[in-house]
């Protein structure tokens, strides 16, 4: 048999007409039924687009020029947009970045899950997409004798050093990045310097508060100690009232991984105060919490309609983290068992239900799918269980000690629609049935999406 050559070259620039997006926001043309993938094109566009890369299958384009723009074709506010990488759909108008993720969805749903019949409900988005984000990490270098700082440019480690602000960030985190450098700077303090592993300064994050506009500091460096500590100190905390915590990180491994193990406060207070709803809780800076609040509130109110809660349940709430779902839970159940594998974060999970008053929340270290079979040995029965896993999902004997433990219903929280479908399949082969899947758009201008599934033991199995 001939083998089939692909109908383009590499180099190549052709003229191209995009009749579908990919789950990461790409757009979809053929050359004679061989797919292009090329970032930034929508569907409806034709535009002149340079082969990158040529497979066997399918190849990878670059949009060189739109010919002939979609109604949906908005221009992105980040200057820095096509280089950085961060956000993937910021050329997207909103309405259209809500519908390609609800087909995300549906469309694993259908080839993943086989259940078409699933009503998968229009994605819940922002009324403000901007400016939602409370956490920013960020790497400082150098350059022309100067630190700059900024997010690596699209698969590189080269810092993009003309990038002044990221507009889905916190403003106020965006200036306190600037203010640490720019003082920083000022008392040359050296850069890290990732390829020698020497320098000083290697990542500047900071956590803001939402709703307390508490604010923390987070200096990683090389270092053992921070030159010029306390001018350093002094200067942030006279300027900017609101920086309640200054935290020093020590990470001297060579490593892309930007905290190390040492963490300890060198000014103000360990954790800083956020609330969603009525629960309050405490975040330290290795604390894992939401980084859009006002959008966890609205995952976790869908999750809580779902779970359908009475006064008498038992619920278990599986990767529980800092006890975010879990506190959310307890204000409906008689008791919330939550089970988390991160010390640290049952740590601050024990914590969160102190600071709420909250007594009939009980958290355990362990893996869920090690903990689940053994309670379920110990004759522990929930009515309700909520999971939120990684984006693997969840393994397969966790699934089955669910299964096992019989609930009236299950809800499943997913960053992860493909894990989210595979498991559904899973579970329903078990004699749960998928009531419905409503996605959640918690990181707008960026292809991830969040999802909640309903999920109801099936009586006649």
């Amino acid at each position: 048999m001939v083998k089939q050559a692909a109908p383009v070259k590499k180099n190549q620039t052709i003229t191209l007409t995009f009749e579908d997006l990919t789950h990461e926001g790409n757009g979809v043309g053929k050359v004679n039924g061989y797919p292009l993938f090329v970032p930034h094109g929508l569907p409806g566009e034709e535009a002149v687009v340079k082969v990158v890369k040529v497979n066997k299958n399918f190849g990878f384009g670059k949009l060189l020029e739109v010919n002939q723009a979609s109604d949906d074709r908005v221009e992105p506010p980040c200057d820095v947009y096509y280089k950085c990488g961060g956000c993937q759909l910021q050329h997207m108008s909103y309405d259209m970045q809500l519908e390609m993720k609800r087909n995300q969805v549906k469309n694993v749903m259908r080839k993943i899950a086989h259940m078409e019949e699933v009503p998968v409900h229009s994605t819940l988005g922002m009324n403000d997409p901007w400016r939602y984000r409370n956490k920013i990490q960020i790497p400082v270098g150098k350059k022309n004798g100067e630190l700059i700082t900024g997010f690596y440019q699209k698969r590189s480690h080269h810092i993009i050093d003309d990038m002044d602000t990221c507009v889905i960030q916190d403003d106020s985190n965006d200036r306190l990045v600037e203010a640490v450098r720019r003082i920083a700077d000022r008392l040359d303090i050296e850069a890290y310097d990732e390829q020698h592993n020497r320098g000083v300064l290697r990542h500047i994050m900071v956590r803001t508060g939402r709703e307390t506009n508490d604010a923390m500091i987070v200096i990683v460096t090389r270092t053992q100690k921070i030159p010029y500590q306390d001018k350093l100190i002094n200067e942030l905390t006279e300027t900017y009232p609101h920086v309640k915590s200054i935290i020093h990180n020590v990470n001297n491994e060579r490593t892309n991984v930007i905290m190390g193990k040492k963490t300890k406060v060198i000014w103000g207070d360990e954790y800083i105060y956020d609330t969603i709803g009525e629960v309050r809780f405490a975040i330290s800076a290795k604390s894992f919490y939401q980084v859009n609040p006002p959008q966890t509130k609205v995952l976790y109110d869908k999750a809580l309609e779902y779970a359908n809660i009475g006064a008498n349940d038992i619920v278990v709430d599986a990767y529980c983290g800092i006890g975010t779902i879990s506190l959310f839970l307890a204000q409906q159940a008689k008791k919330v068992y939550g089970i988390e594998v991160v010390p640290e974060a049952i740590s601050d999970a024990k914590k969160n239900a102190k600071l709420n008053g909250i007594t009939n929340a009980e958290f355990v270290v362990g893996e869920a799918e090690k903990v689940m079979p053994w309670w379920k040995a110990q004759g522990l029965r929930p009515d309700v269980i909520v999971v939120d896993p990684p984006r693997k999902g969840c393994e397969v004997n966790f699934l089955n000690a669910m299964i096992e433990m019989e609930p009236k219903r299950i809800v499943y929280v997913s960053c992860n629609p493909s894990t989210l479908a595979r498991d559904l399949k899973i579970l329903d082969e078990g004699g749960y049935e998928t009531k419905e899947v409503q996605p959640v758009d918690m990181f707008p201008q960026t292809n991830h999406v969040e999802c909640v599934a309903w999920l109801e033991r099936n009586l006649s199995n």
